[in-house]
């Protein structure tokens, strides 16, 4: 059974930073792409980042240059470093696990944690 465990959300204020924390357990970690995902009230939830299992990194233009995601493979864990926070990076963030093989695909979801960012 493979469990995503986010953590890391809360409060903050606008110009502000936090780092986001996906821990993972009962699979092989670094075989996966990992990425973080936000929804916000009312609407889809969107890509954020994405880290795949050699290291490459993509991310959304509306966090370019402020947010960078990490992987610790010793640590099963993957991050989110977000600076300069702005009121619209209020969202529910999720962290996910996909792997691609030939039969299929395996993807894994967290629970979800909750940034806020006042103005």
């Amino acid at each position: 059974q493979v469990q995503l465990v986010e953590s890391g959300g809360g409060l903050v204020q606008s110009g502000g930073s936090l780092r986001l924390s996906c821990a993972a357990s009962g699979t092989i970690f670094s075989i996966y792409t990992l990425g973080w995902y936000r929804q916000a009230p009312g609407k889809q939830r969107e890509l954020v980042a994405r880290i795949t299992s050699g290291g490459s990194t993509s991310y959304a233009d509306a966090v370019k240059g402020r947010f960078t995601i990490s992987r610790d493979n010793a640590k099963d864990t993957v991050y989110l470093q977000m600076n300069s926070l702005k009121p619209e990076d209020t969202a529910v963030y999720y962290c996910k696990a996909v792997r691609v093989v030939a039969g299929g695909t395996y993807e894994y979801w967290g629970q979800g944690t909750q940034v806020t960012v006042s103005s």
